[in-house]
């Protein structure tokens, strides 16, 4: 499989080598050069296959012979080695639990087939010790932290926003150690995404480290994501006209989802559901695209003013906007009407959701109030006890805590401070 950068369509590069560069020599996001159907009759037999097996048919063809498929097989086991249960919470919606990995987020399985990845062609080749450069706004830094914690050959260093990540969310980032070090910085989410892609370009820095990308804008972190889907349409009871609400912050996410319907996956909509940062839901109610600075939001891993992936959705659609709004819907819910649908779930079904599974029930109500006849799956992408303070305040209730967060709340915190992209470069050339 080759990749072409969305900036240059005459650059392409192999798939080990966008995993390594994780961003284009110009700067664009690499995309596959071609897409293939799965036959149908992979979905009507996919009850008798296994996770593992689900996941390399969906992958395979964008690896292709790079990764030899006995190691290939190992990196997806180890990439699934946990559940992705759908829960039928009412009529006609479902919720696909994507928290139950190691660090409770949906982004444990791009951070692990990264990692698998990664750490494969390091042991094969002779490309030297390789420095995974991250922002996050939430549960990226502690699924890339854990995924690549010990991996040989790979340092890794996470950029986050002081104060604008939950206090679970910075202990799983910051107590780790040995091969993983965090930087907090004193701004928004937006921020530290442009230092970490100027980082990217500054020939200085590229003289002394081997940069890539663990956010979704690398492709190795972004693909894997599209095992959510597959895994999901496999368990449901009612497989047709099928919508899925997700929640929506770099958009890495959808984007993949998309890429499995492309795949054959038997998706009818998606729903975009954004918090308080609505540059798509503006994008698709006026056709104007108008990034702007992240608010602060209680759903914080979607506090994006700027989405680095929709611009591969985009070229999904081939930039036809009247194609792209057929496919996709998308709304904007505040944080009163987050905390207001938490409360009115958990009263009414005892399920407790996290802020962002949160505004991707809001997305999915929203869709079915104008489209009955769909069957609705929202994405549940991180457990409620990540988002402690906020879930015990709306529901006046005391969360249990699992023994592994209770431990990790026990450990102390390791992080360096830094203020702009001179102090970041300063740290990468010491």
């Amino acid at each position: 499989m080759r990749y072409f950068s969305l900036n240059n369509k005459e650059h392409f590069s192999s798939f080990e080598d966008a995993v390594i560069k994780g961003l284009a020599p110009d700067k664009g996001l690499y995309f596959p050069e071609e897409i293939k159907k799965l036959p149908d009759s992979f979905f009507r037999n996919m009850d008798s296959l296994s996770k593992a097996e689900i996941g390399y048919h969906a992958i395979e063809n964008f690896v292709g012979d790079e990764i030899p498929k006995a190691e290939l097989d190992k990196i997806i086991e180890t990439t699934l080695d946990f559940d992705f249960p759908v829960v039928k919470l009412e009529e006609n919606v479902n919720v696909l639990e994507l928290f139950h990995g190691p660090t409770m987020a949906f982004k444990d399985v791009g951070a692990r087939f990264m990692a698998g990845s990664l750490g494969y062609f390091i042991k094969k080749g002779n490309i030297g010790k390789v420095t995974v450069l991250v922002a996050t706004s939430g549960d990226t830094g502690g699924a890339v932290a854990n995924g690549f914690l010990d991996v040989d050959g790979i340092d890794v260093v996470i950029l986050y926003p002081k104060g604008k990540v939950s206090e679970i969310q910075e202990k799983q980032l910051t107590t780790l150690g040995k091969n993983i070090t965090a930087l907090e910085v004193n701004g928004a989410f937006d921020e530290c995404q442009a230092m970490v892609k100027k980082a990217f370009l500054d020939e200085e820095i590229q003289q002394k480290r081997k940069l890539t990308s663990a956010n979704s804008i690398n492709v190795a972190r972004w693909l894997p994501q599209m095992f959510y889907y597959f895994l999901a349409y496999r368990q449901l009871e009612q497989k047709e006209k099928v919508v899925f609400s997700v929640p929506s912050g770099n958009f890495g996410n959808i984007c993949a989802g998309l890429m499995a319907k492309e795949m054959g996956v038997p998706i009818t909509h998606f729903v975009a559901a954004n918090n308080a940062n609505d540059v798509v839901t503006r994008y698709l109610d006026s056709e104007k695209y108008d990034p702007k600075p992240s608010v602060q939001t209680i759903s914080n891993a979607m506090d994006v003013g700027s989405p680095s992936n929709f611009v591969r959705i985009q070229e999904l659609f081939k930039n036809n906007f009247k194609d792209l709004r057929n496919i996709i819907s998308s709304y904007s819910f505040d944080d009163d009407q987050t905390k207001s649908v938490i409360k009115q779930v958990y009263d009414k079904n005892g399920y407790v959701m996290d802020p962002h599974g949160a505004v991707g029930y809001l997305g999915l109500q929203a869709f079915l109030e104008k489209n009955r006849d769909y069957n609705g799956v929202f994405l549940e992408t991180a457990h409620p006890v990540k988002f402690l303070e906020t879930i015990e305040a709306v529901l006046n209730k005391k969360i249990e805590l699992p023994e592994d967060i209770r431990a990790l709340s026990r450990k102390e915190k390791k992080s360096e401070e830094i203020r702009d992209y001179e102090e970041l470069k300063a740290f990468l050339l010491h």
